[in-house]
């Protein structure tokens, strides 16, 4: 925790802007829940009221805890981000109650991730430097649904584990993960991945073992097509090892290897797997099969014509017809009740946290950073490209959720920590720019007084260039 230093003018700025678009959001989702609520019928179980006065009392807290332990970050993210998840949890409460009471408890322990990821990290190179624990970790979630009688199959796919009376999905976190380890590996072989120095025939390529990346990403991406049968959390991954590299070495050439190599792995899996081809066919012609594979698809978008530009209006249209609407197909259901305006409003904030991200890797100085900064951007944006160009038909349908909004714990969890990591660069990045101190965190204090202890004369400020941003 940061020291009560004397805050610049900008940072106070930053801090009052944020508090200002925090009551602006809160605002908003009030009214929502309101409006759906008269125009429901029967109107909500005056139950859930202080539900809704919980999450938006979380939001505070999240507020609160950028305040204080990362006072100098982008005054943007978190609003965006509280925006998105308070329209999710208003469409979430008008499809069902019982999921509303849950994804409460979910927001609770989402928040809560944040605030202790912000807590535990004041400087993420410190959590850079452990880049192979997280992959170590990173893989053992991703092959956990694998093993029988933990993993379990929904929808097809097989992304799911069971811990008791909890389930989750492991790839969620294990996006973060492998994005800080590929963040910490390509930053530091950045030289030897430019390096061309290998001839393969009449083409030159880097050494075969700094090839590594590229080899191990497109190697997890076919694992989890084939093996989980998830072609959304295999096109996420993989593109995210691609575009870090791509940005690393400024090379377009990896970009275009890459998308090669991806598209024959999925081409092969289109020729060789059942489900696979069924996920094409109903991205082709759901109407082949309008009463059956083809169903949910057809529904969303028959729901999405029904809105129109304004929509029907929270509560008065039928996004209960599409099965797993709280899921998948969320962005149908706002699309169908707030309409075109609505829709766009919620494309455009992802387009938004996506623009903030890319505006704080390029004021960072440090590559891992930058690196890092990206490729967190690149998942959230890629993630929500995937489900809202699934439910409108630009691409097959996967089964990941959309960020923040879906119901979900998993997703909600990863994605505050996600938020945390990127609000912990930027201010980390004003920091190095001298817009606020560099205070000293509480592990830096905690070193510093027992070094007081033994040398008798050892300040906190002495111990700061040792572990330094």
């Amino acid at each position: 925790m940061t020291t009560a230093s004397p805050r610049s003018p900008l940072v106070r700025q930053r801090r009052a802007t944020e508090a200002q678009l925090v009551i602006a959001v809160g605002i908003v989702i009030a009214g929502l829940y309101t409006l759906a609520s008269l125009t429901l019928d029967g109107g909500f179980s005056t139950a859930l009221i202080p539900l809704l006065v919980g999450v938006l009392a979380l939001i505070a807290v999240a507020h609160i805890a950028v305040r204080r332990l990362a006072p100098a970050a982008d005054p943007t993210l978190l609003p965006i981000a509280a925006l998105l998840h308070g329209v999710g949890y208003v469409m979430i409460t008008r499809l069902d109650d019982g999921l509303a009471a849950r994804q409460t408890t979910w927001s609770l322990l989402a928040v809560g991730a944040f605030v202790l990821t912000l807590l535990i990290i004041p400087r993420v190179t410190g959590l850079l430097r452990r880049q192979w624990w997280l992959l170590s970790a990173a893989i053992a979630l991703l092959i956990s649904p694998f093993i029988p009688g933990v993993g379990i199959t929904s929808g097809g796919a097989r992304i799911w584990v069971s811990a008791g009376p909890i389930n989750f999905q492991p790839g969620e976190f294990a996006k973060v993960l492998m994005a800080v380890f590929f963040a910490s590996y390509v930053a530091d072989r950045r030289m030897l991945l430019r390096d061309r120095s290998w001839k393969l025939g009449p083409i030159r390529l880097p050494q075969p073992a700094d090839l590594f990346p590229v080899a191990f990403g497109w190697g997890i991406a076919v694992l989890i097509m084939v093996g989980q049968r998830d072609l959304g959390s295999s096109l996420l991954f993989f593109t995210l090892f691609i575009v870090m590299l791509w940005i690393a070495t400024e090379q377009v050439s990896y970009l275009l290897v890459g998308l090669l190599l991806f598209a024959g792995a999925a081409y092969v899996a289109w020729r060789l797997f059942g489900h696979v081809q069924t996920r094409v066919d109903i991205w082709l012609d759901p109407w082949a099969d309008e009463y059956g594979k083809g169903y949910q698809l057809v529904q969303a978008l028959y729901g999405l014509g029904d809105g129109g530009l304004v929509g029907t209006g929270l509560g008065r249209g039928s996004p209960n017809l599409v099965p797993e609407a709280q899921n998948d197909f969320i962005f149908a259901a706002i699309g169908e009740e707030l309409g075109l305006l609505g829709a766009s409003a919620v494309l455009a904030s992802y387009v938004f946290i996506i623009r903030t991200g890319l505006h704080i890797a390029s004021r960072t100085t440090r590559e891992v950073e930058k690196l890092l900064t990206v490729g967190l951007t690149t998942t959230l944006g890629m993630q929500a490209f995937i489900i809202i160009g699934g439910v409108i038909k630009v691409v097959p349908i996967t089964g990941i959720t959309l960020p923040f909004v879906s119901y979900g714990g998993s997703s909600l969890l990863a994605n505050y920590v996600l938020l945390a990591l990127l609000i912990r660069v930027s201010d980390s990045a004003a920091v190095r720019r001298g817009e606020r101190p560099d205070d000293p965190t509480w592990a830096e204090r905690l070193a510093a007084s027992r070094l007081r202890q033994k040398g008798g004369s050892l300040s906190a400020t002495q111990v700061i260039p040792v572990v330094k941003h």
